[in-house]
């Protein structure tokens, strides 16, 4: 009977526990993708252009076609590959004519971006239908013109039939629509995580040490920047206590208030090398650069061992992406361009 009852006070104490740190969570401003459908579909939603199958369906086909870059072999998966976390892993991006990226900037990871509240690493663009239309003109990246782009897809009967489908007969395609489609399937790249379902309530959805890792997050004040559905996404101040050892690898400062897009860290062990210019290789290491920079703090072996593991808790499930079979190439569709 003792040891009944002793077992029953455990389980209450544990149970207790993490309903406690579900609520400092949310007191940090954490907040977890919700586990109904019809609640994640109002939280990613376009009110101003529905998502709808035909839309997505469409809009996978347009992200992975290389023939809408002038070189015809890149594509918006090139640099977000939905095959390695939804970045290249590169320290700068590379694009046409094997250019890096000038002002060393690496490819921000694709999954998860709905929840970003801005786009770009200087956050210049506000949402994922403007952000889509910047990578495919950009020279050092697809490096195509809006024409190109539209002369592409028109020249494609089967394009211009999906197009119809998914915005009605009378739709006159353009650039931005093309970009708009393209916005509306990586609106659907989102990754529930072990955390989330922790927070929704299953106290068993995380470890221990993901637990101690969570709870030392919020404590030295990790969640203070990196926080919402995202776990980031906002823009935030940097080198707020100590100026970040690489800064002066490539040029970018932020914006013109030299403020910079806080990362979302769902799937961060999967996004490797780490900060806007790729030169931390680690986790690890990134977390103890973020601690000095941000925090002004020199965390502990253990610190920084529960916050990698908590972090591990934020890798999320992908499902099942079946690469597109694309529409075919005919007389009429713009030749690809090395120049």
């Amino acid at each position: 009977m003792k040891k009944h009852i002793v077992s029953i006070t455990l389980a209450t104490s544990v149970l207790l526990a993490s309903n406690t740190l579900v609520q400092e969570s949310k007191d940090a401003g954490l907040q977890a993708i919700p586990d109904s459908k019809a609640a994640l579909l109002k939280l990613i939603d376009n009110p101003n252009d529905h998502i709808t199958e035909a839309k997505v369906e469409l809009g996978k086909k347009l992200y992975f076609d290389p023939r809408l870059s002038k070189s015809g072999l890149i594509s918006c998966n090139t640099c977000h590959n939905l095959s390695k976390g939804g970045d290249d892993g590169m320290q700068a991006a590379v694009g046409h004519k094997w250019t890096a990226n000038p002002h060393h900037l690496s490819s921000p990871t694709v999954y998860n971006s709905v929840f970003n509240t801005k786009q770009f690493w200087d956050g210049r663009s506000p949402d994922l239908e403007d952000q889509a239309q910047g990578p495919i003109q950009a020279a050092p990246e697809m490096a195509a013109t809006p024409k190109h782009v539209v002369d592409t897809v028109t020249s494609m009967p089967a394009y211009v039939k999906e197009f119809q489908e998914a915005y009605g007969k009378d739709v006159k395609i353009n650039f931005k629509q093309v970009a708009d489609a393209i916005a509306t399937f990586e609106r659907t790249l989102v990754t529930p995580a072990p955390f989330d379902k922790f927070l929704n309530g299953d106290e068993k959805a995380m470890t221990q040490q993901q637990k101690d890792g969570l709870k030392t997050f919020i404590k030295v004040g990790c969640a203070s920047c990196h926080n919402g559905v995202g776990v980031g996404g906002t823009m935030g101040a940097m080198n707020v206590v100590a100026k970040y050892k690489y800064m002066d690898t490539g040029d970018f400062k932020g914006d013109t208030n030299g403020m910079v897009k806080v990362p979302t860290l769902r799937n961060i062990t999967e996004t490797a090398p780490y900060f806007h210019n790729g030169m931390i290789p680690t986790l690890r290491g990134a977390i103890q650069e973020m601690a000095r920079i941000q925090l002004g703090a020199k965390l502990t072996n253990k610190e920084v061992n529960d916050i990698e593991a908590f972090l591990g808790a934020l890798d999320g499930e992908k499902g099942n992406i079946t690469l597109p079979m694309l529409p075919a190439s005919n007389a009429n569709t713009p030749k690809a361009d090395l120049n």
